[in-house]
């Protein structure tokens, strides 16, 4: 009987699951046309049955009874909830065009608008740009595994970053054009430089939380200012919303390198902060006792977890005329190097390079950001609106690197146990901030005339204090070590930059038989202020002969020192620089259904200045520069079809030398001397763009883009030569050089699955003078110097790809990214030498995210860095028998190995909470 009862049951089953019907369906803005993603659609006769829609907003509803028809119901945060009769019988999708949501408030109707941090919003002011654009989204950035602006940066096609020593991205590198040829700005606003000698900002110092979304500029318009030649990187931070919001993050990680050794740190309450140089006047002659041990006091241990954390809150206030909103992020990270390091130099006698020296260094980091922003605006009427905005960024970096230098010339023997090795400690402390305060007002004076300006104050600092060199010495003799206390150095650096600037755009409208006529004129003037404080104090041991580890010492902090220069010594890092930058420009846009075309000119005037107070011997202590650059632009965009553009552009762009790189200086560095150019150039450079732009639904789209560009004198670091020696590297403009190629970028949806992948190939050419050596009839060593040698530009990269899988189930919410990044070999410094440039070896990443919300509006996720714990290398393309007696040296590579550097992974795990 009960095996009756049972088949019974199955049969009955079988017939209501064969009527059961599938529903399918789209939901969209009525609006925009965008598709909306994570919109819940349910039965209204039976609410179990219900779906949230996907990435391409579509959604699926299974095992609906096959009746004759049932309700529909769509409902979104923001929006009016709809319901809609269908046939389950019917194979035709459902569609809900979905309508903002209204508020009644004393007689004015308040239309909610749609979240404009989406996916969705980003493909669309893509699509009606002006110029060429790319844009990172808020919600991309959140469920992505980059935790600072540089990351995120490096997922946009194009674009390469140059990391910093603990393998962090730090700068961008846009289409080849190096880190020089790009302006940063937050909320369309030009920000100053921490950096003591240069203008180009640190992307790693900005979290990535506080962006509403990252916009790149990658064609000027000739309201833009003109220095951007690879583009201009908009940090757009988050807007005041539409009603009351809450959002707080706080996630702990922690690094792998730090599992296999012990993390190296400073005691940082003990370090002086000013010199006694800044304390007493440069008369003072100090002593032992002006100068702490915090930088000397090292101890070793294993490092605190990481920590991430953030919050957010924002409303709109007195019938939603005042909109504010502050945010605010803190992350203390603790990073490890383990880098090698070969010194080189030039074999006359074969005319290539070998290696001179092993330097094995270890770094210790805890890198600490913190950073925080607030946003008012005020909209007087409807025609008048006025906005203040506030930044304050900083970062405060705590390193120590050790490193082990085994010099291979002198009494090189290790099979014998013999070789002679320098030990030095750095202990380095930095501080950078960025405050940036903008005063804006847009104003409608009449339907056709309208204008806007902004005031601007902004102030980067950097302040190095008490950076310490420790050096010891070891002759090692049939393996027993003789370490000794060799000398010491510290140094105080502190430069600030100020910058007050002001806008003013001025827009006129008028209907024409064929097209919209938009007339723009304007211009802006930034008064700039470079200051920039150095000194340095020696030490040696203040015993007759060397003090002995283990012996006279144990620690660093137990040597005993004497100043040897008791007053200190400055030089041409004492400097103050301005630079007074005027603009105008006039441009004309006709804009209709089937595109805009928009011409251009901007005239800018630069005048830079500097006073060094103590140069070198024979230097002129003040100098500048004083141009005019004229700067026109056409760009042209044809829309044969609602959702294709075809794009063409040209602009003309510069690039200013930086303040230090014109002053006539030189510098003896840690690893090589650098020295000033007050003959650089500025370079000029003419910009083509092509692209043709397909936009299948709001949230994908297809572009390929061409690019060429033509450099008169571009602006490089590369190494010279001082007696027939490479000994340094400085600014240098040689010659002219063109840089072109293709940009390829796809987002694709499927239901719960996407795939975003971009490409990017480009080829730059520069020919300059190499040195070669070689032997003349009576067999005596030349030089040849005027050996023409092509290459790419510095830090350009051929090869650049990126490629993320996707996943959001917006029911059961899960977000995960998988996100793979390659970069092909690039020169990072160019050598004076015939096939000696430095280059770094092509690297492929690997980076995870992935994240669970629950309906309490709380969320756990973790993001994964460096998974394939892809290591850094810097060759130099010859080789010789000669180095393949070193250990990491391969001769049948064809290489020359000078550096390489591992980072290990980082993970970190968190909660998000949104309200």
């Amino acid at each position: 009987m009960r095996q009756i009862l049972l088949l019974f049951t199955f049969f009955l089953t079988g017939i209501s699951l064969s009527l059961a019907a599938t529903i399918t369906g789209l939901v969209k803005d009525e609006q925009t046309g965008d598709e909306l993603i994570g919109a819940s659609v349910f039965v209204k006769e039976h609410p179990e049955i219900g779906a949230t829609t996907g990435l391409d907003g579509t959604f699926v509803l299974k095992n609906v009874p096959e009746v004759n028809t049932v309700t529909l119901v769509c409902s979104y945060i923001s929006y009016q909830t709809q319901e809609q009769v269908v046939k389950t019988t019917s194979s035709q999708p459902v569609f809900f065009a979905m309508k903002p949501s209204e508020m009644q408030l004393e007689g004015v109707v308040i239309v909610a608008s749609a979240d404009k941090s989406t996916d969705n919003s980003a493909r669309a002011m893509e699509k009606n740009a002006a110029a060429v654009l790319n844009i990172v989204s808020a919600k991309s950035i959140e469920i992505s595994p980059d935790l600072n602006v540089a990351n995120v940066l490096q997922r946009v096609s194009g674009v390469t970053m140059q990391r910093d020593n603990s393998g962090e991205a730090q700068y961008a590198i846009l289409r080849g054009m190096d880190k020089r040829y790009n302006y940063t700005l937050v909320n369309g606003v030009k920000i100053p430089s921490p950096d003591n000698k240069n203008r180009y900002v640190p992307l790693n110092i900005f979290p990535s939380e506080l962006l509403d979304r990252l916009e790149v500029t990658k064609s000027l318009t000739a309201d833009m200012e003109g220095d951007a030649t690879g583009g201009a990187i908009n940090m757009v931070m988050k807007d005041a919303p539409g009603r009351f919001s809450l959002q707080a993050n706080l996630s702990t990680g922690y690094s792998t390198m730090f599992m296999d050794r012990d993390y190296a740190s400073f005691d940082r309450s003990r370090v002086t902060m000013k010199a006694p140089r800044e304390q007493f006047g440069s008369d003072y002659s100090a002593s032992m006792n002006d100068f702490g041990k915090g930088t000397s006091t090292i101890s070793y241990k294993t490092p605190l977890p990481n920590l991430v954390g953030g919050v957010s809150v924002g409303n709109r206030f007195f019938d939603n005329k005042l909109g504010a909103i502050v945010a605010g992020s803190f992350q203390s990270i603790y990073k490890g190097t383990n880098s090698i390091f070969f010194s080189d130099n030039m074999n006359y006698t074969e005319s290539t390079v070998r290696v001179t020296s092993r330097k094995d260094r270890e770094y210790s980091e805890q890198q600490m950001q913190y950073g925080a922003h607030a946003k008012l605006d005020y909209r007087l009427n409807e025609k008048h609106k006025l906005e203040w905005y506030n930044a304050f960024i900083g970062m405060r970096n705590a390193q120590v690197r050790e490193t082990v230098s085994t010099d291979f010339s002198l009494n090189y023997a290790p099979e014998k146990g013999n070789l002679q090795q320098s030990l030095e400690t750095r202990s380095l402390l930095t501080k950078q901030q960025i405050f940036a305060s903008t005063l804006q007002g847009l104003h409608t004076l009449t339907d056709k005339f309208s204008f806007d300006w902004s005031a601007v104050y902004s102030d980067a600092k950097n302040k190095t204090p008490d950076r310490t060199y420790i050096n010891l010495e070891n002759l090692r003799t049939n393996f027993i070590d003789y370490i000794t206390a060799d000398n010491a150095e510290r140094r105080w650096e502190h430069n600030s930059d100020r910058d007050l600037a002001g806008h003013l755009n001025l827009k006129y409208l008028e209907n024409v038989d064929f097209a919209d006529l938009e007339i723009k004129a304007g211009g802006m003037y930034r008064d700039k202020a470079r200051s920039n404080k150095y000194v340095s104090y020696r030490f040696i041991p203040s015993a007759a002969t060397r003090p002995i580890q283990g012996q006279d010492f144990n620690t660093l902090d137990e040597i005993d020192w004497k100043v040897s220069a008791p007053k200190g010594s400055v030089g041409p890092l004492d400097y103050d620089a301005g630079e007074k930058i005027g603009a105008a420009y006039l441009m004309g846009k006709l804009e209709n259904k089937q595109g805009h075309i928009i011409l251009g000119l901007r005239a800018e005037h630069t005048d830079q200045t500097y006073l060094m107070y103590f140069p070198n011997a024979g230097d002129d202590p003040e100098g500048g520069q004083n141009y005019w650059d004229l700067l026109p632009s056409v760009h042209i965009k044809y829309t044969p079809m609602t959702n294709m553009n075809v794009r063409a552009s040209y602009y003309r762009s510069i690039n200013r030398p930086g303040f230090f790189e014109i002053v006539p200086y030189s510098i003896i560095n840690e690893d090589y001397q650098e020295y000033g150019n007050p003959d650089l150039k500025h370079a000029r450079i003419d910009n083509f763009d092509l692209r043709w732009e397909l936009f299948p639904k709001p949230t994908e789209q297809f572009m390929v883009g061409l690019f060429y560009k033509n450099i008169q004198d571009p602006i490089e670091e590369a190494y010279y030569t001082v007696n027939s020696r490479q000994s340094g590297y400085g600014p240098v403009n040689l010659g002219n050089a063109k840089n072109y190629g293709v940009e390829i970028d796809v987002i694709k949806y499927v239901r719960n699955f996407g795939v975003k992948a971009n490409y990017t190939y480009t080829h730059s050419k520069i020919t300059t003078p190499k040195t070669v050596y070689y032997k003349d009839d009576n067999g005596q060593m030349q030089a040849r110097e005027d050996v023409m040698q092509s290459r790419p530009l510095v830090n350009q990269a051929p090869h650049m790809a990126n490629l993320s899988f996707l996943y959001k189930d917006t029911k059961y919410g899960w977000d995960a990214q998988l996100a793979a990044a390659y970069t092909g070999k690039k020169i990072v410094i160019a050598s004076h030498f015939f096939d000696s440039d430095y280059w770094e070896d092509d690297a492929f990443t690997l980076d995870l995210s992935a994240e669970k919300r629950f309906k309490c509006g709380l969320s756990v996720f973790l993001k994964a860095n460096n998974l394939l714990d892809t290591a850094s290398r810097r060759y130099i393309p010859t080789t010789n028998e000669y180095n393949a007696r070193f250990d990491k040296q391969d001769v049948q590579s064809g290489k020359t190995l000078i550096r390489e550097d591992h980072y290990g992974r980082t993970f970190l795990l968190g909660v998000r909470f949104k309200m």
